[in-house]
């Protein structure tokens, strides 16, 4: 029996083997030293579950948030991780196959249940995406919810095509990066923000045609570049720089708000028929309804994209398991320049 290992609050309908597994704990909310490795039991999946043995994941913004203690339905202790690449163990019931290359992503991974932050991970069928891989374990954890995020801004949030001008604000984050690539490759004139000055060349080495130093109001400046604004306008920083952006859209544009890396969640005031310029459009986008079902197609076809050099995969830097508190130390710091990726051994 495994006394003294941490039992996690996984879904009360899942099992545990008599087994081990290495898994990245928060047991109380905090800074990154609260990301702490220990020994829990490996839990058995029922049908309608996957088994996932997990090889890499990616960081993601909103993993801070929930390890501060600012998702208000976690509760400690919790492995986070809300997306994972893989090959399948178990999955009774379903048509995956042991040794299968899966993706992982979303549907409460990391929030609800625990996440990809660990040897194994046992999420509901529903959002495990079979793939066709032959990209190396850490460039495939660079892709998952990143690409699928841009990938869901591009089509649904923002309805782009050929030859609209599009500005990412938040260009240099993992999401900002992808969608640099992917709108490019679409024939879109990209502009791209930047608040460091030294990251502007990272951001013409990915596509970008024009990069804005962001130094809290660029709506002047992207104007000195497109007189009538930018058709559409993706907003990764959020609350605090959303009414500035709307300034910068041409009417009948379009912002998708997307991200919130400016760590504010809600406005202390705001008052759509004055903040929204007159036609222009604004619209949310989430990855919370990515699904096995609706993102499968999508995915291969990044991959595809991917191992063919049409799309470029900005993988800032890999860290092993036990540098995870480095890992979280260097994404709160905003030293990335794209994606970070942890592998698993």
């Amino acid at each position: 029996m495994f006394a003294d290992h941490v039992r996690l609050p996984y879904e009360e309908k899942l099992g545990f083997e008599e087994k081990a597994l290495r898994a990245i704990v928060v047991e109380k909310a905090g800074g990154p030293e609260v990301l702490q490795i220990k020994e829990v039991q490996r839990p058995k999946p029922l049908p309608g579950w996957v088994l996932i043995k997990v090889k890499a994941f990616g960081l993601n913004r909103s993993e801070i948030f929930t390890r501060q203690g600012h998702s208000p339905t976690v509760r400690f202790p919790r492995v986070l991780g809300i997306e994972c690449v893989g090959t399948v163990e178990e999955a009774p019931g379903s048509d995956l196959t042991p040794g299968q290359v899966v993706a992982a992503v979303m549907g409460g991974m990391g929030r609800q249940f625990d996440g990809g932050y660990a040897e194994y991970t046992c999420v509901p069928a529903t959002q495990v995406i079979p793939v066709n891989s032959g990209l190396e374990w850490a460039t495939f954890g660079a892709i998952p919810e990143t690409f699928l995020t841009a990938w869901r801004i591009l089509g649904d949030g923002l309805e782009a095509t050929a030859g609209q001008s599009l500005l990412v604000r938040g260009g240099t984050s993992s999401v900002g990066m992808a969608l640099i690539t992917l709108a490019n490759d679409m024939g879109l004139s990209v502009a791209a923000t930047t608040r460091n000055e030294a990251k502007r060349d990272a951001l013409l080495e990915n596509g970008a045609h024009h990069v804005i130093i962001d130094a809290g109001e660029i709506a002047t400046q992207v104007r000195e570049i497109f007189p009538d604004g930018v058709d559409r306008l993706a907003e990764l920083v959020g609350t605090v720089s959303l009414l500035d952006s709307l300034q910068a859209v041409t009417p009948k544009g379009i912002l998708c708000m997307a991200g919130l890396l400016g760590g504010e969640w809600t406005f202390k005031e705001f008052s759509p028929m004055e903040a929204i310029p007159y036609s222009v459009r604004l619209t949310p986008i989430s990855t919370h309804v990515l699904t096995r079902e609706n993102s499968t197609e999508d995915l291969q076809r990044i991959v595809d994209g991917i191992q063919s050099g049409r799309y470029r995969v900005n993988l800032d830097r890999v860290f092993r398991f036990d540098e995870i508190v480095e890992a979280h130390q260097y994404m709160e710091e905003n030293k990335a320049r794209g994606k970070l990726v942890v592998t698993v051994k």
